[in-house]
């Protein structure tokens, strides 16, 4: 039994650090902020949630599961949250490319906020 929980173990461990990984190599490689942004939130999550497994499982011990459970909830929590803010900084900022956006639905709210602010 063992055996199989070491193994288990190692499979989440290895998933976790290939999702950080590719966290990593995303925010290097990608060209843009909305890119990165995705890359910075999207696999650090999944791979949070293996390492914590692995640690649940390693640990054999039913007490850490709350605490476990609650430190992979608040990072699913604030991650999303985080990175809508980022975005939303970025687009007001001209960090943005438009050519890659089909839709831009912001363009008539932010034109509109800078046209209330300009007057007097």
């Amino acid at each position: 039994m063992n055996t199989l929980i070491d193994v288990l173990t190692v499979i989440a461990l290895l998933g976790g650090a290939l999702m950080s990984l590719a966290a990593a190599i995303g925010l290097l490689r990608f060209p843009d902020l909305m890119s990165r942004m995705h890359a910075a939130t999207k696999p650090q999550v999944l791979g949070l949630l293996l390492m914590l497994t692995a640690i649940g499982l390693q640990m054999h011990v039913w007490s850490l599961l709350p605490v476990l459970l609650v430190a992979w909830l608040f990072q699913l929590l604030t991650v999303p949250v985080s990175a809508h803010m980022v975005g939303r900084a970025g687009y007001r900022t001209k960090h943005r490319r438009p050519e890659m956006l089909s839709v831009d639905e912001l363009d008539q709210v932010v034109a509109a906020v800078v046209e209330e602010e300009s007057k007097p």
